[in-house]
């Protein structure tokens, strides 16, 4: 009954104090007059630990800055008195050097004071304690035996320790007790159990505490459960007193929810419904009040119902106000009293004792001010109390009369991205508040409009920052007291961008990768760059190459696979981008292979593919190796697609097969897998027999059956041999058979020359006869034509071609496979008389049967004799009786030199040197000039032209208007026409305002571009000559160009490029044979477009025609060794006789013998001119040189696309041959020409060996 008449009175308690105001305080600035205000202190309870020195916090701001003081259970506690204190310099921070002192010493109530002429603050009461871990009682429990179903409590009970320990429940196997919504622990380390069942029996329910301060652990004694099966519970309502307490005046007490019920709060024997919500919240006692709340808990269940308590919490707020002048502010102290409890509001005296004052009215619990004044500033304390106790809270009222003033540094720079916002602070401080305004430059009319933004505080927003916003702004502050300005100035950047983000790559492991990252950024704004790898910092690996505007990696592994991020940052702004990198490699090899379906003739392979490492597998390779045939050779079987993990595999015959895996992607091969189980096939009889079956003689009167041989795996079994069958190929013939074993080639003796002969060859082994062979056609053995191409006769088409014609020679007479036909020819002399003869013999070849053909790159203006020969693969024929004709003359080259010489002010001296090539006979010279630099530019003046005689070398201009500079053109003409032009540039420059004499020439030479005169290449004569290692390309050059090299291409593809490093003449080597060259000649030089020489065709000839070299037989070596020693004699002879003053007749014998056809002929009736054997062409010192000034090849056998009906012969778009040929030595023709013409004369032999050499 008592009870109950307690829970009336206590219906429910709240108490709250609530110190507040009208308005929102003001921050005052530290340089202001201002009492002391308590900024840090340490909590209410300070638990000291004795391993720890002591310290007690205490800091305050206040202007001036205060001094502090403190008291210890309430007195003075002096600082200075004990050295084991110190008080930290301006703070008043206590630190207690423990060891230097006891820890028990210092127990107590310690209190701050800060002050200064203002007035003092206090900290809270800092009650310090020593940390505390008092050993467990001793207790002996009995084993709790309870019902399945009902509610249990297991009291932990630990030690009270400071601070209080930490409760757990384990087992003796030291592993945490299981909770849930069953079972749960208190706040004060009791286990719940809201319903035992059978699994809750075991004996080793054990309760620990750790005490923080000591790091201790302490247990208690094990408690055991034993749960009985359930018994009948009656259905109706239940109730069970789960558990109580009383609480005692001065303790806190704090309870925990255990499970989620349905509840029913109780008070005064009154039921009021509630929401579902744990039974426990989390509550804490007002201390000092005893007080008891009962919650009831109504359930109809067979669980039962529990009954708990609870009790409300006691708040407080405190703080400081500060007031401006001339506001009111009202002052609150809310309380709900509960019992016997009073309050008051006073200063350090009553404020019912207080002097009079008419701003200040107090109602109760509140303070109300109005129209303040500075005499209003005080600290202001709420007391609230009763018998149990009090509770003081301060509140300083600081009534200020201020002039304003800006915070904001004066001159600040903002700095913002276009179309950013901007935001400028004005951040002020007056009392009154002062007004905000903003003006920007000349201060026209404020800014409170579109696109500007007031806010309270004064900050100046633009929403959108463009270039136009930037400048000067002013903020202008205002009040009663004053007013007081401040200048800031905005400017705008450029927004900081990635212009060339980084690709996602897929890179091959081991290989290199490049992630580019470049930026535009404001030129005032200096930018990092940072690199992550999935969102975290690079590895610290040297493989990783950090640039400003890149990221390399080299040696790229698997691990360096993930998203890569480039970050720039300013000052400002920032962006960034993403790339992601895959790393690819070769896969896996695969694994498990296994043979199923085995057949004689077949078997199927499983297996099981490896890791693809980000690259699909897209086909397997399958091989297998012979261990009876070739053990460690692998060879490929079969391929199968990516996605297919089985292959169905063809097999031969008498075979022992292993087989393994390749897999393939994108990267490329994996290693092999390992071998499969060895899988052998029976033998049987060859499924084939041998290919490339052929027949052909070596000698003229055999014929050589070759076959390409079957291998051990198309063998099928052993002993295998091989059936060769031949006959003559003409009705009627029998078959002759011989049997070959291990070979590939049989030899078939007294055969007729040439003749056709059917063959075949059938494989045979153990097991039987392979299938019936097809028969191939061969031949007998060749030998030298007997015959030579008869009607020989020549065309002349123009000065440098002429058209051949000629009857073949039967078949049955070349006895062989017709190779083609040659064409020897040879320029017997010039006829003009400053290029004598040129006995270069060279060799034109028309591949297959032709009769006729195109002979081009002739000399204009020359006498030519020429045979011709058919040859097959033995060799050449005899040749055909010798014919001449005769090229038309030609247009000449250019002259070989012009200079200038006796130039004066109005003349000047041009003379030059003939063509070295006259291609007929010069009938005069065109000369052209040209003044420069007209009127001081580049541009030319008028072109003069002059008709020159032939027999000029040299010409004087007079009557020349002065020019600084001139230029030259000089070309030869003949009958044909005129030749390409020399030109020359001649600088003059003045002395004394005079024309000095002028300065050494600078030649040019202008193409076809520059001048008309000039032909469109600076190449003539371009030839060729296949020989056994190469092609020789020969050519005659005029241009100025140094970079001159040959260009050659087949087959439509790419040009290649040989260089010539000075020469006219180069040999391209690695032809293929059987494939026809495209070829010219190039000079690079100032031309925008390199200068070509007319392209001409080279065909490499696929088998090499076997010539009689002369030179390699014994009567020719003979020959010439008695030559030579004749011409030593004779050389002796003639030196003696100079010795002597003498003369040597060999000018007479020489006469004497010469041939017929070198007679000179008169120019009037078209006959050779007079021949000169001047002292440049004697052959007396062993050598010959070409009036080109190069040395050309003695012997060379050329092939060129003949001209004939059908065959592979081209034509020019002007007409002209394109074809190959190349020159031969005198000695050659005059060694072949003791065939027709009987032996040569001494003189002859001795001219002959001269050349040669």
């Amino acid at each position: 009954m008592m009870m109950m008449m307690e829970l009336r009175h206590l219906d429910a308690a709240l108490l709250v104090l609530i110190l507040g105001h009208l308005s929102s305080a003001l921050e005052v600035p530290l340089d202001l007059p201002q009492p002391p205000t308590i900024t840090h202190q340490s909590p209410k309870e300070y638990i000291m630990d004795p391993r720890e020195n002591i310290i007690i916090h205490c800091d305050a701001k206040g202007k001036p800055h205060p001094s502090f003081s403190w008291t210890r259970n309430g007195t003075h506690f002096d600082v200075e008195q004990d050295p084991s204190v110190m008080m930290r310099p301006h703070s008043g921070t206590l630190v207690v050097d423990l060891s230097r002192a006891r820890p028990e010493n210092f127990e107590g109530v310690f209190q701050c004071t800060a002050r200064n002429k203002y007035g003092s603050a206090v900290s809270n009461n800092i009650v310090v304690r020593q940390s505390k871990s008092p050993l467990w009682s001793k207790e002996k429990f009995k084993p709790i035996v309870v019902q399945e179903g009902v509610s249990l409590v297991l009291p932990c009970r630990p030690p009270a320790g400071l601070p209080p320990p930490i409760i757990f429940w384990m087992d003796n196997n030291f592993q945490k007790l299981p909770q849930s919504k069953r079972v749960s622990q208190s706040l004060n380390g009791d286990l719940y159990f809201s319903n035992v069942r059978r699994e809750d029996s075991r004996n080793d329910y054990i309760c620990y505490a750790r005490f923080t301060h000591t790091q201790t652990i302490q247990q208690k004694q094990p408690i055991t459960v034993k749960v009985l099966n359930r018994e009948s519970l009656s259905h109706g309502t239940q109730y069970r007193y789960f558990y109580h307490s009383n609480m005692l005046s001065g303790h806190k007490k704090s309870l925990k929810a255990n499970a989620r019920l349905f509840l029913h709060w109780g008070s005064l024997g009154k039921v009021r419904a509630l929401t579902p919500s744990p039974c426990f919240s989390d509550y804490t006692f007002i201390p000092d009040i005893p007080v008891r709340n009962i919650c009831f808990c109504h359930q109809n269940s067979r669980e039962g119902c529990s009954v708990f308590w609870q009790v409300f919490h006691f708040m407080s707020n405190k703080g400081l106000l500060t007031k401006k002048k001339m506001e009111t502010e009202i002052l609150f102290c809310l309380y709900h009293l509960i019992t016997r409890i009073s309050s008051s509001l006073r200063l350090p005296y009553n404020l019912t004792d207080s002097p009079k004052d008419i701003s200040r009215k107090v109602e109760d619990d509140t303070i109300i001010f109005t129209d303040v004044q500075a005499d209003s500033s005080a600290v202001y304390q709420c007391n609230i109390s009763n018998p149990y106790g009090y509770l003081l809270s301060n509140a300083f009222v600081n009534v200020l009369s201020e002039p304003p003033r800006v915070l904001t540094p004066a001159n600040k720079l903002y700095q913002v991205i276009e179309n950013r916002p901007a935001l400028m602070d004005c951040s002020s401080f007056g009392s009154p508040i002062p007004k905000i305004t903003w003006f920007k430059d000349s201060r026209a009319s404020t800014l409170d409009g579109d696109p500007y933004i007031l806010h309270d505080n004064g900050t100046l927003e633009i929403q959108v920052a463009q270039p136009q916003h930037k400048g000067k702004y002013t903020c202008v502050a205002t009040n009663m007291l004053g007013i007081y300005e401040n200048h800031v100035y905005l400017e705008t950047k450029e927004p900081t961008r990635i212009i060339k983000q980084p690709d996602d790559k897929v890179v091959q492991r081991g290989r290199s990768v490049l992630f580019e990252c470049r930026v535009k950024h404001d030129k005032d704004l200096l930018p990092s760059v940072i690199w992550l790898k999935d969102d975290e910092e690079l590895p610290d690996d040297e493989r990783f190459i950090v640039e400003f505007d890149s990221l390399s990696i080299t040696d790229v592994s698997e691990r360096d696979a993930g998203t890569y991020k480039c970050i720039v940052n300013t000052t400002l702004d920032h962006d960034l981008a993403t790339a992601e990198l895959t790393v690819v490699g070769r896969p896996d090899p695969p694994t498990d292979l296994e043979l199923t379906d085995q057949k004689k003739r077949s078997v199927q392979l499983t297996w099981i593919p490896g890791e693809e490492h980000n690259s699909p597998i897209e086909e397997f390779v399958i091989q297998y190796e012979d261990s009876l045939h070739r053990r460690g050779h692998w060879h490929d079987l079969a391929r199968v697609p990516g996605t297919k993990t089985t292959a169905h595999l063809k097999l031969s015959p008498h075979v022992y097969y292993t087989f393994r895996v390749l897999a393939r992607n994108a990267v490329g091969l994996s290693e092999p897998s390992s071998p499969s189980r060895m899988y052998k096939t029976d033998p049987a009889a060859p499924d084939q027999n041998p290919k490339d079956v052929r027949g052909s003689g070596t000698e003229h009167n055999n014929l050589v059956i070759t076959w390409q041989p079957l291998s051990g795996l198309q063998s099928n079994g052993p002993g295998l041999h091989y059936k060769v069958s031949w006959r003559p190929k003409r009705p009627g013939s029998d078959w002759t058979t011989v049997t070959v074993a291990n070979n590939s080639r049989f030899t078939v003796s007294g055969t007729p020359t040439f003749s056709p002969y059917e063959i075949k060859v059938q494989a045979v082994n153990d097991h039987g006869d392979g299938p019936e062979p097809a028969v191939a056609l061969g031949y007998s053995g060749e030998d030298l034509p007997v015959s030579a191409p008869t009607n020989v006769r020549a065309t002349v088409v123009n000065s440098t071609l002429a058209e051949l014609h000629w009857d073949p020679v039967p078949l049955h007479l070349i006895r062989g496979h017709v190779q083609g036909y040659k064409v020897y020819y040879w320029r017997r002399h010039n006829l003009h008389k400053h290029n004598p003869d040129h006995m270069e013999k060279r060799i034109l070849t028309f591949s297959g049967n032709h009769s006729h053909g195109m002979l081009p790159g002739l000399h204009p203006f020359s006498h030519y004799s020429f045979n011709v020969r058919v040859f097959n693969k033995k060799g050449d024929g005899p040749p055909s009786t010798a014919q001449q004709f005769k090229t038309p003359e030609g247009e000449p080259g250019p002259p070989v030199s012009l200079s200038v010489t006796d130039p004066s002010l109005d003349s000047l001296t041009l003379a030059w040197s003939p063509p070295h090539e006259h291609n007929g006979h010069i009938t005069g010279y065109d000369l052209k000039y040209q003044p420069g630099e007209i009127n001081n530019s580049n541009e030319l003046g008028p072109e003069e032209e002059l008709a020159l005689a032939a027999n000029e070398t040299s010409v004087t201009l007079k009557n020349l208007k002065y020019s600084p500079r001139y230029r030259f053109y000089l070309n030869a003409r003949t009958s044909a026409g005129a030749g390409p032009a020399f030109s020359l540039e001649h600088a003059v420059k003045l002395e004394e305002g005079k024309p000095s004499k002028a300065d050494k020439p600078i030649f040019i030479v202008v193409s076809s571009l520059v001048c008309a005169a000039r032909p469109a290449s600076p190449f003539a004569n371009v030839s060729s000559s296949v020989e056994e290692d190469g092609a020789l390309i020969s050519w005659e050059y005029w241009g100025p160009e140094k970079n001159v090299y040959v260009e050659y291409i087949a087959d439509n593809k790419e040009w290649q490029k040989e260089l010539v490093n000075g020469s006219q003449n180069v040999k391209l080597k690695g032809l293929k044979g059987g494939l026809s060259y495209r070829v010219r000649v190039v000079a690079q030089g100032h031309h925008e477009q390199p200068l070509h020489s007319e392209e001409l065709f080279v065909t490499v000839p696929a088998v090499t025609s076997r010539q009689v070299d002369i030179a390699t037989q014994g009567w020719f070596i003979g020959l010439m060794c008695a030559i030579a020693l004749l011409i030593l004699v004779l050389l002796i002879i003639c030196f003696i006789q100079r010795n002597k003053g003498g003369k040597y007749p060999v000018k007479e014998k020489e006469d004497a013998h010469t041939d017929p056809e070198f007679q000179p002929m008169k120019d009037d009736d078209c006959t050779f001119v007079e021949y000169s054997d001047n002292e440049d062409h004697k052959p007396l010192k062993g050598s010959r040189t070409p009036s080109n000034g190069t040395v050309k090849r003695d012997d060379s056998d050329d092939s060129l696309v003949d001209y004939g009906e059908g065959g592979d012969g081209q034509f020019n778009e002007d007409g002209s041959f394109i074809g190959q040929y190349s020159g031969k030595s005198s000695s050659r023709d005059n060694a072949e020409g003791q065939e027709s013409s009987g032996a040569p004369s001494p003189i002859n032999a001795m001219n002959s060996l001269n050349s040669f050499v």
